[in-house]
């Protein structure tokens, strides 16, 4: 009995493991990419503590060795696709850089209503070798409407470019540097400035909002310098250093010009967030995410072209030309046309400084979602032509009917056999004195009495059993033929011609228990002896079609052929995994049914030995 229950546990875990694998199936977001890997966002207090929500973020990921197999996705990066935790909304990205020989990237993904406190995930899928894997990255896209600006500087011998909606491009190309805080920066000396032309995202109202950001770097002997200027007449905008203080000065017409008090000193050789916002008469300095320094005064309006690195006016002189340009490093220089909140910029800061307060977590590489979706097994399941699918679905539901008849037969099996148990114990108290059945009252109240003695549960069991059915049916005889015996004066007593035909009757009993028992087994034997044949079929016609499609097409390629072929090969597959699990449990049901009818065998042998025993003339 233990055996049979942990045969039907095994069946039902086998159901549904296959059922999970299907639902994972599903769960992946497309079968033509083979692995991915889960990245968590984490704003809580243990990732970016942000007070406020952030909104549309660009996000930085980091990937190099440690978390990514390079040597599983394409050698340019172009299988890439990040997809939101629905596992169907694919979210907008493009890469900044990619070195699959030095395993290093760094790509920019836009993640939508970022908020505090929550931990948002998202999916890298990658390991697409085929045509259809082409980059499908989309600078613009990542950034939000109110991005006016975006330089990544990292072009190497070419103007800088702008990856945002405005489409502007620097006059002429800087020194770039490799290594610096993202990938590629620009190097600046002091000397050279770089122009970049006015936009119509980049005109300034006067008063109205903007937000300037920046990373930078300053040199180690430099204490002063002009980093970013904007100048239209007497009006001016410009971020610079002075005395190793970060400041913001604005120009304007009848009101003069004024510059953002002093903040901390600032070391130099370190790579900080600048950040500049603009808004309500206000300007705001922020590093690294957090206030730095503050000036009243508005934004100067302004549609002019803006100077990185230093000031047009100033290096026009060899004399100031050192004073005025910025010597050090820049890098992701990005406007705004809106004041960002104040969780955007310590966002921004956090997240794209990287180290272990980055906020991001990668989790662990997972190769395909199941055995039926990429990897050999779609390449097969791909390939099977209609004819194979008609075959595998006849054969999945003949391996439903084999597990139910199987599953349901156990559990009879079992039933059975426990109620047999709990009668066998009350017929032995029966067995002893068969005279009880001469009088129907005292046979009545023997039954009660053999009834009491088991509980409600064990009474239904019982008269489940074969052998209580088959008593009965011996008992009804003795009393059918005793009463018609004393009806002709016959003394009392049962004649040989009255066994032979309660004999003959519990023969009759005994093969309608034996056929119960046997029903339904025979559609196991036409699934072990149909299966096979029936995916032997589907593999032949398989085969056949692969081979007629070679012939009509003139080439021979192994390519073509070997696909089609596998997935023929399938069907035979199919056809013995509908058989051999089906032939294992009608062996073991064979044994049970084997058992139970030697059972009622013997029962009848002794039924029949005690009647005449007791009841002989």
């Amino acid at each position: 009995m233990n055996h049979a229950k942990r045969f039907q546990k095994y069946g039902v875990a086998v159901l549904l493991a296959w059922l999970t694998m299907s639902g994972l199936a599903h769960a992946w977001w497309n079968d033509e990419w083979t692995a991915r890997k889960k990245i968590t966002l984490d704003t809580t207090e243990k990732g970016i503590a942000i007070g406020d929500p952030a909104g549309t973020v660009p996000v930085l990921v980091r990937l190099h060795e440690g978390n990514f197999k390079f040597d599983q996705a394409k050698d340019d990066g172009a299988d890439l696709r990040f997809i939101a935790a629905d596992d169907k909304t694919a979210l907008t990205f493009h890469i900044e850089k990619w070195d699959a020989l030095m395993g290093e990237a760094f790509v920019w993904v836009k993640v939508p209503d970022v908020k505090p406190g929550a931990q948002i995930t998202f999916w890298i899928y990658y390991g697409n070798n085929g045509p259809k894997a082409v980059r499908t990255e989309d600078a613009k896209g990542t950034f939000d409407a109110n991005t006016a600006l975006v330089l990544h500087f990292g072009e190497h011998g070419t103007p800088p470019a702008d990856s945002s909606a405005s489409g502007v491009t620097a006059e002429k190309a800087g020194v770039a540097v490799d290594g610096s805080m993202i990938g590629t920066g620009l190097k600046l000396d002091g000397k050279t400035a770089i122009k970049i032309p006015t936009a119509p995202g980049l005109f300034w109202k006067d008063g109205g909002e903007v937000t300037w950001s920046a990373w930078v770097k300053s040199a180690t002997a430099q204490s002063s310098g002009v980093i970013y200027v904007r100048r239209e007449g007497a009006k001016a905008f410009i971020v610079g250093m002075d005395n190793h203080s970060y400041y913001v000065e604005v120009s304007q017409p009848g009101s003069g010009t004024h510059r953002s008090p002093a903040g901390a000193e600032i070391v130099a050789g370190a790579w900080h967030h600048l950040a500049l916002t603009a808004g309500s008469g206000k300007l705001a300095l922020y590093l690294d995410g957090a206030p730095y320094s503050e000036l009243d005064a508005a934004l100067p309006g302004m549609n002019s072209d803006a100077m990185v690195g230093g000031d047009a006016e100033a290096t026009s002189s060899d004399a100031t030309a050192a004073e005025a340009g910025f010597q050090g490093e820049l890098d992701e220089l990005n406007i705004s046309k809106i004041a960002r909140p104040v969780s955007f910029l310590k966002f921004a800061a956090v997240q794209q400084g990287g180290g272990d307060k980055a906020g991001l977590t990668f989790g662990e590489d997972e190769q395909t979602s199941s055995w039926f979706s990429g990897g050999y097994f779609g390449v097969i399941i791909k390939n099977l032509s209609v004819d194979g699918w008609v075959v595998i679905g006849i054969l999945s539901v003949m391996s439903c009917i084999s597990w139910y008849v199987m599953v349901t037969k156990m559990k009879y099996l079992n039933t059975i056999n426990a109620g047999n148990a709990l009668f066998l114990q009350q017929w032995r108290h029966i067995a002893k004195d068969l005279t009880v059945l001469d009088d129907s009252d005292a046979h009545a109240e023997m039954v009660r009495n053999m009834e009491t003695r088991v509980d409600k549960p064990a009474q239904r069991a019982m008269r489940q059993a074969p052998l209580y059915r088959i008593y009965h049916l011996g008992v009804d005889e003795i009393r059918h033929r005793m009463a018609e015996d004393q009806c002709v004066g016959q003394r009392k007593g049962l004649a040989g011609r009255s066994i032979q035909a309660i004999r003959a009757a519990l023969d009759g009993g005994l093969v309608r228990e034996i056929q119960s028992v046997n029903s339904k087994i025979v559609l196991l034997t036409i699934c072990i002896s149909g299966g096979p044949f029936l995916g032997l079929l589907g593999t032949v016609v398989g085969v056949m079609i692969t081979f007629a499609a070679v012939a009509a097409a003139g080439e021979v390629n192994v390519n073509a052929i070997a696909p089609g072929i596998a997935a023929a090969l399938l069907a035979t597959v199919a056809g013995l995994a509908v058989a051999i699990p089906a032939l294992f449990g009608y062996n073991y049901i064979l044994t049970r049914v084997k058992e139970s009818t030697s059972d009622m065998h013997v029962f009848i042998d002794e039924f029949v030995t005690r009647m005449a025993e007791f009841y002989k003339e």
